[in-house]
Order: C-alpha cells, then sequence, then structure tokens
C-alpha cells in the first residue's frame, strides 16, 4: 500500500484555503482587518466561535484559518493570517440612489464588533451596484472628487475609490457590474480588499524607516570622522580609542538591524503580494481618472522605495562599519606585536646580562665557599694535635685548596642541572 507523507493533504489543501465569496450584484459589503498579532489565532477563533455560538450555527474547526457563516441575512467570512484577522460581511440588495446607506456591518451584533481584538487597520464598505453612476454622484458619494477609477476583469466591471477614511472611519469602494458572474464578483472583490490590507501592512514599516534615518545618519557621521579625520593619523593609545567607537557604532547598527528586520522583511512579502493583486485585477483606464496601478506608483511605490532604501542603507553602513573595526583592529594588533617583539628583544637582553652575572657571582660563590671550607680544613688539622698527631696546619690547607676548589665547583654545577631539570620537567 503506498503510503502519504502526513502533511500531503494539508498542503494540497492550502492550495484551496481562503476561497473567493461568491456575489451576487447588488450587494454590499464590509470588510474588517484587526491586527492581533502572530500568536492570536486562537484566540481570534474562539471569539468568531461566540458569534456562531449567537446565531446556533456550526462553529470553525480546530486550528482551521477561515470559516463562512451563514446567517441568511448576511454571510460573515473569518480568516486568519500572519499577523492579522479579516472579517467581511456580505448582504444581498443595494440601494442605487445611496450604496453606502445601511453598511453590510450592521447586520452584526455592535457589541460583538466592538469586542474584537486587536487594532483595525483596514475598514472598508464596498457597494456592488448594476447601474453606472455620473461624475456628480461619485462625488456626492466620496466627497470630493479626488478619486481613481478603472476598468476590471476584462473590462466586465469598474470600480471608484478614493483610498480615503471618511467621517464614519471606514473607507469606501464602488463597483459597476458589467456583466461579471457570481464568482469573478466574490474574487474581485477578494483582490480589492487585499490590496487595501497589504498596501497598508506593507506601509507599516515606513514611520520605522524614518526613525531609522535619523539614526543611521548619527552612526554614519561618528564612522566617517573615524575614517577619514582620525584615523590615518592616530597612533597607537589612539586606534584603542577609535576602536571602541567603532565598536560602539557597530553594536547600533546591529540593534537597528534587530529592531528593524522583521517589519522591513514583512513589507518586502506584503509588497509583492500588493503587486501581484493589482495585476490580477487587469485594469484597464477609465479616460480622465488615474487608476488602481497608477495612484499606487506615485503614492505607495515611493513609500516602498523608502523603507527598501533605508534597508540597503543599513546593510552597507553595518558592512562598512565592521570593515573599518576589523582594519583597526589589525592595525592594533600589528602596533601591539612590534611593541611584544621589542619587549622579547629587550627581556632577551636581560636574561643575557642575568646569565652573565650569575657566571659572575657563581665565581665569587666557588671562591667564597672555598674559602670557608679550607678554615674548616684547617681548625681540623688543629684538631689531630689533641691526639698527638702532629701536621702543620698551613701546609694541610695549601694542599687541600685544589680538591676544595674543585669539589665546591663540582658541587656547584651539579646543583644547578638538579635545578635546571626540576624546571624543564615542570614546563
Amino acid at each position: 500500500m503506498i503510503r502519504d507523507h502526513q502533511l500531503r493533504a494539508a498542503l494540497t489543501n492550502e492550495l484551496h484555503a481562503r476561497p473567493p465569496t461568491p456575489i451576487q450584484p447588488p450587494a454590499r459589503a464590509s470588510h474588517l482587518a484587526m491586527l492581533s498579532g502572530e500568536t492570536a489565532a486562537a484566540t481570534d477563533r474562539a471569539y468568531f466561535a461566540t458569534l456562531c455560538r449567537n446565531f446556533g450555527l456550526p462553529e470553525p474547526a480546530a486550528e482551521a484559518n477561515h470559516h463562512l457563516l451563514d446567517l441568511g441575512f448576511a454571510r460573515v467570512k473569518w480568516e486568519r493570517h500572519t499577523e492579522y484577522s479579516a472579517y467581511t460581511i456580505y448582504r444581498d440588495g443595494c440601494d442605487a440612489a445611496n450604496p453606502f446607506a445601511n453598511p453590510a456591518i450592521d447586520a452584526l451584533p455592535p457589541d460583538w464588533v466592538a469586542g474584537l481584538a486587536g487594532e483595525r487597520i483596514a475598514a472598508i464598505h464596498i457597494a456592488l451596484v448594476q447601474d453606472a453612476p455620473n461624475e456628480a454622484s461619485l462625488v456626492h458619494l466620496f466627497g470630493n472628487d479626488g478619486f481613481v477609477g478603472a476598468h476590471f476583469s476584462g473590462e466586465r466591471a469598474m470600480g471608484w475609490t478614493d483610498f480615503r477614511i471618511h467621517g464614519d472611519s471606514w473607507s469606501r469602494i464602488l463597483l459597476q457590474d458589467q456583466g461579471l458572474g457570481v464568482r469573478s464578483a466574490g474574487r474581485l472583490v477578494q483582490r480589492l480588499v487585499e490590496i487595501e490590507n497589504y498596501r497598508i501592512l506593507a506601509l507599516l514599516s515606513l514611520p520605522i524607516a524614518w526613525d531609522a534615518m535619523a539614526r543611521l545618519s548619527v552612526i554614519e557621521r561618528a564612522v566617517t570622522e573615524t575614517l577619514v579625520d582620525n584615523m590615518p593619523r592616530s597612533g597607537l593609545q589612539d586606534d584603542r580609542a577609535l576602536l571602541d567607537v567603532l565598536t560602539t557604532q557597530a553594536s547600533a547598527c546591529e540593534s537597528i538591524a534587530a529592531e528593524t528586520s522583521y517589519r522591513f522583511g514583512a513589507t518586502r512579502a506584503y509588497h509583492g503580494l500588493v503587486t501581484q493583486r493589482l495585476l490580477d485585477l487587469r485594469e484597464t483606464r477609465i479616460e480622465g481618472l488615474p487608476g488602481w496601478t497608477e495612484f499606487m506608483a506615485r503614492r505607495y511605490a515611493p513609500a516602498i522605495a523608502t523603507c527598501e532604501a533605508v534597508a540597503t542603507r543599513l546593510d552597507a553602513l553595518s558592512l562598512r562599519t565592521h570593515r573599518a573595526a576589523n582594519l583597526l583592529r589589525t592595525r592594533v594588533d600589528v602596533a601591539l606585536e612590534g611593541q611584544n617583539a621589542d619587549l622579547l628583544t629587550s627581556m632577551d637582553r636581560r636574561a643575557d646580562l642575568q646569565l652573565r652575572l650569575q657566571e659572575t657571582v657563581e665565581g665569587l660563590s666557588v671562591v667564597a665557599i672555598s674559602y670557608y671550607a679550607l678554615a674548616l680544613v684547617g681548625h681540623a688539622v688543629e684538631g689531630l694535635r689533641l691526639v698527638n698527631i702532629e701536621i702543620d696546619p698551613d701546609m694541610a690547607e695549601g694542599v687541600a685548596v685544589l680538591p676544595v676548589v674543585a669539589l665546591v665547583w663540582l658541587g656547584l654545577r651539579f646543583i644547578k642541572r638538579r635545578i635546571g631539570r626540576s624546571q624543564t620537567k615542570k614546563h
């Protein structure tokens, strides 16, 4: 029997995760994205389950990342992403004269909506109408004439938005159906809300980039001053101080990198998703209006470029600082090696002088010890007179000079060799 990999089913089903919800125009939808953090999946799932229980409907399965709740008068879709949860409410019908009146979010209990965990990063009302609006009605709906518009999905739909937050704290997107079909309408709405979510998530790193730019400027000035002004004419003591400066700046670079690496990495990922979703819209221009892609290129892309530039600048400065610190550390090491060589030469000279002095002292020691030994010989000879043995003390000392000196010299050499062997064994 063929044995499946334990992840085969899960990875295959991942391709079908979070499918678009079919929408029959005219319709309206409200989308909320709540930034609750990477560890809040279980909490968000449990809270959505309370809504299911309130209406006596099935709860999401354990470990589920999305769930569609059909209330009859509305459908509620919960989707869990890496660091946020998205809630989309769909309702049939839409007032053509005032499409953003009675939004879909009103179908949910206000207390439940108010209790959603996290911080709101996106809130969008979407109206899908069948009649084409005129320019005056668009100005009335958005409250300004700074909206963008485009054809989507092979010109089977038109869409308008102003990318603003209105007085009710929600953004607005107006879509006109031109033969979409229920599945294409669902995909279009999903792509538009994902563009809004990922756009804001990508830009979360922009304030971080601005702060990092100011801190990097301080580090760059310190490193430049060290390399250009001080390092060429510094001595060993100065090099040590400069090395401390560079080490401090390298540590500051690493601190900034640790603080920003996750957010900058997330920005790259979200920006890639925004770019792909814009392509998926299959957008064509409405004459006289900027489109989604054009607006993003003019307003959103420069912000992303700023984040990328700061990330690149941080990497380059970190590399430059580490190279300079390594260079300065090498200079310090070379200077210290030179000092150590001079010190060793001086120690060799001192050891040589000490050896010569020691040899001189050893010669004097032989003389001194021999002198006292000969004196003892004289005393011993005089003591023999007590037993009636007459020997001239002077003659005895004269005869004993050479043997005594030889014995003393040999004795000192023996002791010196024993000490040398014991020192060698210790090392």
